[in-house]
């Protein structure tokens, strides 16, 4: 019995820890479904309900009491209860008979209510009326006014009031069919307006086409005006410096505004077009028309008639272009991004490059310098001004840096002929100048005169004719060189005088030798060359003087060593000299005739001069004479001493000839008679011309050693003394050998006659005969 309570006892102890769980599980309002489903799934659900069970009557024991601990007070509650209820009874009942009452009297009152509520409702949509009414109001001024921007043709207006109306107004139009409408226009009032803008832009394109030619032109000759100016004070700097000797420095200060005010030209239509299309978004639109609208017109101002020579239009032509790119340079400046700067240079380069390349052509075939000179200076012109709005015109440079040797080749080729023609029109007889004009024209103007006292007139030049010709063809060539090199930034000087040499050398000395050797001439026309040399080399000094001035090289700057042409000269004037003696000794072998003129065998000897060497002298005298007015000193020496030489190397060819079989004493004597005569006018026509005071070592009779050493051996006592050699290089030392032989060997101590071997001589003849035969001797032996 003790065991039974005892194992209860546990089992309700171990069920009462459970129970404690469960109830703590459910008080705490936790989810119990997983203590029901273990339990199911244990087959235990009677325990569960077992347990529930107590948790119940535990619950119904603690209400119990709780129920007997506030008994007395729920008593009192309930009691209060009930007599809140009696009032409540009564409340209802007196708040029913005030509904009533107020039902009654606020009957007639709802119906003004329900009046009022109906006014407000109509209020409400009469004033959203109003509201609609003047938003549509605005939006219909602004479609008008849009309308009458159009119709004035102010576009920027309008297309702010159409931004406006698309920002401000048109999504807050309650009426969708005026929304629709207005929607459905506005593109087309876009498109109208841009072709509004277009089409003027596209007049502008035609007009600005037509007046760049004239553009181009105001700006090229304002860059020429510039560069006259420039040259004007360059030219009073460079007579400063000559005046005063020293580098004279001036400051010359002029305004330079930003804007040419003589360049007008309207932009406002390429503003204007541009702004539009910028408010309409489609600015890169517009970049891209402007480009190719300028590009074909730049491309239709360069194209050049294969047909029409480029010296007839390139005026109009380089015009255009200056123009064109003036306009475009602005554009870049003032467009507001409408122009690039690398646009710009692509559409100059290629221009650059095209223009180049006809200019090198065209060049290439012209056929005279002055047309390349006009165009070399519409060039330099058009380099010019386009370099003062940032283009680089190197190119220019270049083309005529190329065009130099061509430009050189027309020239040289064209005075080629002039000077040709100048030689061969000229009569070679010395200048007549009747007048101070003509001596100012044709000495002063080319430094030609000798003295700076002005000479009575009427005045004989020492030159003839084609001198001051010449010198004007050569000035004319300084000044065409220093034109066409004007403006470039090469040394110009240096490449003036090395043309000017060319030309002196090639062309007029060439010429000048053409004529002496080309030409049949007489004597006094030689001579006038010869004399018109001696005037053309001593005026390369003025005409390098020229080709300095024209280039810009102060005088005391010109540090020169001259022109080599003088030196091609001088050779040439020694050809004339050679000519020259040429023809004296021609016409004195006409005089003298010797071996046909002379008895080599006479049986007296002579006791006058032969007729010929009288000839001979009054023709040396009238030419020596001549030479004497318009040679110089040292030429009129030359001429002198060339034919005295000749005709003593006559004389001994006379003896050499062999026409002379034999000659006597008496033919030498007579010789030695003529050879007294033409050293005694040596000695006088070389005291009376001047020629002493040029301090030669020999005069003009040491021109005749020859002929006077072979005289004196043959008339002398003893002959034999020419084989002693102390003698011979102090009396005999011109005389060659083989000629003394050839000579001694046809010499006859007296002359033949009939029983002449029979007549009686004295014993100097018998001498001077051992002694010449001795010599012929020694001469055999020797050879």
């Amino acid at each position: 019995m003790s065991t039974k309570n005892k194992r209860r006892t546990v089992v309700k102890n171990g069920d009462s820890g459970a129970d404690t769980i469960l109830a703590t599980t459910i008080r705490n309002g936790e989810d119990v479904a997983p203590t029901v489903r273990h339990s199911f799934e244990f087959g235990k659900p009677e325990t569960l309900l077992h347990r529930l069970k107590n948790i119940v009557k535990k619950k119904e024991v603690e209400i119990e009491d709780l129920c007997k601990l506030h008994y007395e007070e729920f008593i009192l509650a309930v009691d209060e209860l009930r007599g809140v209820l009696v009032d409540a009874d009564e409340l209802k009942i007196e708040l029913s008979d005030q509904n009533l009452q107020l039902q009654d009297v606020a009957s007639s009152l709802l119906l003004k209510v329900e009046e009022v509520l109906q006014l407000y409702s109509i209020k409400k949509n009469i004033t959203e009326a109003l509201q609609t009414l003047k938003i549509c109001v605005q939006l219909l001024n602004l479609c008008a006014k849009c309308n009458l921007h159009i119709s004035e043709g102010n576009f920027h207006p309008a297309l702010k009031t159409i931004d406006l109306i698309e920002s401000s107004y048109l999504q807050n139009v309650p009426m969708k069919a005026l929304r629709k409408v207005i929607e459905t226009q506005m593109p087309n009032i876009k498109s109208y307006i841009e072709k509004k803008v277009c089409h003027e832009f596209n007049d502008w394109l035609v007009h600005i086409r037509s007046s760049a030619k004239e553009i181009g032109q105001l700006a090229m000759k304002d860059a020429a005006s510039s560069r006259q100016r420039d040259l004007e004070m360059r030219k009073q700097q460079r007579e400063a410096e000559e005046r005063y000797g020293e580098c004279m420095y001036m400051l010359n200060i002029v305004d330079c505004p930003e804007e040419r005010s003589f360049l007008k030209f309207d932009l406002t239509p390429v503003y204007r077009a541009h702004h539009i299309y910028v408010c309409l978004g489609i600015q890169e639109r517009f970049h891209k028309y402007y480009y190719e609208n300028r590009l074909m017109q730049l491309n239709l101002d360069l194209e050049i008639s294969s047909t029409q020579p480029l010296l007839e239009s390139h005026q109009s032509l380089f015009a255009q272009i200056a123009g064109y790119f003036i306009v475009e340079e602005r554009v870049l400046r003032t467009g507001g991004g409408l122009l690039m700067y690398s646009q710009l240079e692509t559409l100059w380069e290629g221009a650059i490059t095209k223009l180049t390349s006809v200019l090198e052509q065209q060049i290439s075939c012209m056929e005279t310098a002055n047309q390349l000179l006009v165009i070399k200076d519409s060039i330099t012109l058009l380099g010019v001004t386009l370099k003062q709005y940032g283009y680089n015109v190197d190119p220019l440079v270049c083309v005529l840096d190329k065009s130099k040797d061509r430009y050189y080749e027309l020239l040289l080729h064209g005075l080629q002929e002039r000077v040709a023609d100048v030689l061969a029109d000229d009569t070679y007889e010395q200048m007549v100048i009747k007048n101070e004009g003509e001596y100012e024209m044709n000495v002063l103007a080319f430094n030609l005169h000798t003295s700076d006292i002005m000479p009575p007139f009427p005045y004989i030049a020492p030159f003839s004719a084609a001198v001051p010709e010449a010198c004007r063809l050569v000035i004319s060539f300084i000044e065409d060189s220093a034109s066409f090199l004007s403006g470039s930034q090469v040394n110009s000087y240096s490449i003036v005088k090395k043309n000017l040499d060319k030309f002196l050398v090639e062309v007029l000395n060439e010429a000048l030798l053409k004529l002496i050797h080309g030409r049949t001439l007489g004597v006094s026309q030689v001579m006038q060359i010869t004399a018109n040399i001696a005037v053309l080399e001593h005026a390369c000094d003025h005409f390098l003087f020229q080709a300095a001035h024209l280039c810009g090289l102060p005088p005391v700057r010109l540090v020169d060593v001259g022109l080599s042409a003088r030196a091609a000269l001088r050779d040439s004037q020694n050809a004339a000299y050679v000519a020259l003696s040429r023809l004296v000794n021609t016409k004195v072998d006409e005089f003298m005739a010797l071996t046909s003129n002379i008895n080599w065998i006479p049986e007296e000897a002579p006791q006058s001069e032969n007729e010929c060497v009288n000839e001979v002298i009054i023709y040396l005298d009238t030419v020596l004479s001549t030479a004497q007015q318009i040679l110089p000193l040292e030429a009129l020496y030359k001429l002198g001493r060339g034919a005295l030489e000749h005709i003593s190397i006559s004389i001994v060819m006379a003896f050499l000839s062999e026409d002379v079989k034999r000659f006597n004493v008496n033919a030498v004597m007579g010789i030695d008679n003529d050879l007294k005569l033409l050293e005694s006018f040596a000695d006088e026509r070389f005291h009376r011309s001047g020629m002493s005071d040029l301090e030669k070592e020999d005069n003009l009779r040491g021109s005749l050693i020859e002929a006077r050493q072979l005289i004196n051996l043959l008339l002398s006592s003893q002959p034999e003394n020419f084989m002693n050699p102390v003698i011979r290089v102090k009396n005999y030392g011109a005389l060659d050998y083989k000629k003394v032989a050839s000579i001694c060997e046809k010499f006859k101590d007296s002359p033949d006659r009939l029983f002449g071997s029979l007549s009686n001589r004295n014993s100097k003849q018998n001498a001077r005969k051992k002694s010449m035969d001795m010599l012929k001797r020694r001469l055999r032996d020797f050879s």
